[in-house]
Formats: structure tokens, sequence, C-alpha cells
């Protein structure tokens, strides 16, 4: 699998109200499209989710965000730096709006979220190599997102719900924003480098919860039975009983134990994790991809 990695340039010194690459849309447009704000997906980390439709066909995804949160230059600066971001599997920004409240307008994907794919009853299950490449897709987001941007983003959700399927079931993450620290300064201080650390850490921790998602089909929280059980020692006897049932036999089972070792790895408790999202990436595309 050929991955392309880059950001479009170097991050801009400062917020101003020019913002390449991205459409300006009215506070009516956003209005409209939206159906008078009626259109609610949910929320995320930053905001309310709404579904758009555009008077020229354009169907997005409608994120909001007010000014008092975050302050006018802040947000531009935001902007600056989302528009900057190019990966296939990232949600795209296609435009904002300012104003009293601000939003942030993405590609919208057809398939919607992981966990509703998961949890709707009326769709075809995920086969096991579609699953296996969802996995794959995220750690490349993620290698791309730490190692290949500048400056490097560590504020981003590995749920579910914000992992979005395009046509053809490729992921791409949505919740992706910048810490104050991102969005003042290139150079971090010590403490700033300190949290992402652990913001790294903590992300790693949510890929191998994802990793156990996508073999159980199920919900789980970071305390879940399923984290405890692949931390125990003969977790490998009872793998097979946790696999999800839509599945079926369509599972290989040397595919499975190398995708429930990275989790077990991932979701170890301790001060430092015994694995990387390039070992991951690099890990999965090995053992996994033919």
């Amino acid at each position: 699998m050929n991955l392309r990695f880059f950001c479009r340039d170097r991050a801009p010194s400062s917020g101003s109200g020019h913002v390449p690459f991205l459409k300006k849309f009215t506070s009516k447009e956003i209005k409209k499209a939206t159906d008078g704000f009626s259109m609610i997906l949910g929320s995320d980390s930053h905001g309310t989710v709404y579904k758009a439709r555009f008077s020229d066909g354009l169907v997005a995804l409608v994120k909001k965000r007010a000014h008092h949160q975050q302050g006018k230059d802040t947000f531009y600066r935001e902007l600056q730096l989302l528009a900057r971001l190019h990966h296939r599997h990232l949600v795209r920004l296609r435009g904002f709006s300012e104003g009293h409240d601000s939003f942030l307008v993405f590609d919208h994907m057809g398939n919607g979220s992981l966990k509703e794919y998961l949890r709707d009853p009326l769709r075809t299950p995920l086969n096991w190599r579609t699953r296996l490449q969802i996995a794959i897709d995220v750690a490349a987001a993620l290698e791309y997102l730490y190692y290949f941007c500048d400056p490097p983003i560590y504020n981003v959700s590995i749920n579910s719900n914000y992992i979005l399927l395009d046509e053809d079931l490729a992921a791409k993450l949505s919740d992706v924003g910048f810490k104050a620290s991102n969005l003042k300064h290139n150079n971090l201080h010590d403490s700033s480098e300190d949290e992402n650390n652990q913001r790294r850490r903590d992300v790693v921790f949510q890929f191998g919860v994802l990793i156990l998602e996508l073999i159980t089909g199920q919900s789980l929280g970071d305390e879940g039975e399923v984290v405890q059980w692949v931390q125990e020692s003969g977790f490998g006897y009872s793998m097979h009983k946790m696999v999800d049932a839509d599945l079926g036999d369509s599972q290989d089972s040397r595919e499975l134990k190398s995708l429930v070792v990275v989790a077990r790895l991932c979701t170890r408790v301790g001060n430092e994790r015994l694995i990387s999202i390039p070992q991951i990436l690099r890990y999965l595309q090995g053992k996994v991809e033919p």
C-alpha cells in the first residue's frame, strides 16, 4: 500500500482574515443549508455538528464554533492550520463562516461514522479485511498529524463517533483541533511538550480501544471489560469468544492475533507505552496486509 504524506506548507506566523484554500460562507447560507440549524448530527469535543445541504448541491458537515470560546484571532489561526492539512484519511475542511458564531464546513462522508455503521442492523456488516484497513487508515492519519505537520497536531480523538467512512469505506478522522500552545508558537515550551507527550500516550490507548471495537463490534469504554480482558495472561485462549458474530468465520486467525497483540500493547497501563504510532502502522502493514 503506497501512502503519501505532506502538509501544503509550513504554518503561518500569525492570524489574519485571509485564509487560502477555503470558501467563505455567509451566516445566512449556513442557516439555510442546515434548515435553521435543525439538522443536528451530534456534538464533538469542539461544538455542535450539523448536516448541511447548500444551494449549489454541496452536502457537508458544519461544526459550530463560538468566538467567546477562543477569540477571533485564534479562530483564524486554526483555520489557517486546518486548511493546510492534506491527507486522504482526514476529513477535508471546505470553508468557514464568521460572525457572532463561527462555523467550519467539512466534506460529508456518505457512510457516516464507524459507530453508526457497526450498530446499524440494516447495513451490510463490515468484513474482516475492511476492519483491518480501517485500523491502518487511522494509524496513517495519526502518523501524518504527528510527524509530517508543522506544528505537530496532537489534539485528536480516536473514537468510532469521529471516524467517518466514505463511499468506499475508507476511514477519515474528523475530530482534529489545536491547543492554544500550538496556535501561538511553533516552538513549544517544556510544559507544553509534557502535555503533548501525555496526549500521544492517550491517543495510543484510544487506538487500542478502537481495535478492540473493530474486533468485537461493541462500544468500549477505557475501563471496559474487554480492555481488562486483553491484559490478562490467558486472553489468547478465549480470543475467539470476543469476535463480532457478524464476522462469521471470515477472519484470519493469524491476522486476528496480530491485531489483538497491538491492542494489548496500546492499552497496557504504565507511564510509557511500549509501541508508537509509526510502529503500529508498520506492524499492521507488515503483518496484516498481503
